[in-house]
This record gives C-alpha cells, sequence and structure tokens, in this order.
C-alpha cells in the first residue's frame, strides 16, 4: 500500500514544483530584453567570427596537406 501512496505522490510534486516555478517566473522589461538580445547579438558574432577564422585557416592548410584536387 505505501508503494501505491508513494507512487501517487510523484506527479503530485511535479504539478506542485511546476506551478511553483511558473508562479516565479516573470516577463522580462524592456531594459532587460534589450540586454539579453545584446548579448545573444555578440555571442552570434564572436561565433560567426570564430567560424570563419577557422575555414579560412583550415581550407588553405586542408589543400596543402591534401594536395588540392
Amino acid at each position: 500500500m505505501d508503494q501505491v501512496k508513494e507512487l501517487a505522490d510523484v506527479p503530485q510534486e511535479f504539478v506542485k514544483d511546476g506551478l511553483q516555478f511558473v508562479n516565479r517566473c516573470t516577463k522580462p522589461d524592456k531594459r532587460e530584453f534589450i540586454k539579453i538580445s545584446q548579448a545573444v547579438g555578440v555571442g552570434f558574432l564572436i561565433m560567426g567570427v570564430i567560424g570563419y577564422v577557422v575555414k579560412l585557416v583550415h581550407i588553405p592548410v586542408n589543400n596543402i596537406l591534401v594536395g588540392g584536387s
């Protein structure tokens, strides 16, 4: 009987924790949204530069090593 009670408590705890999480979440204000957007934009820019540099270096080195066909 205890196992059935434990099995029934798991979904109840999950729903309770989920409701607490949703109630704590707030929509970001305009200033916070702009800061997050800027951070994401800078991240995209940095990753793009890194990708470009790797491609710029990798392709010529690969052609030298493999002997471009």
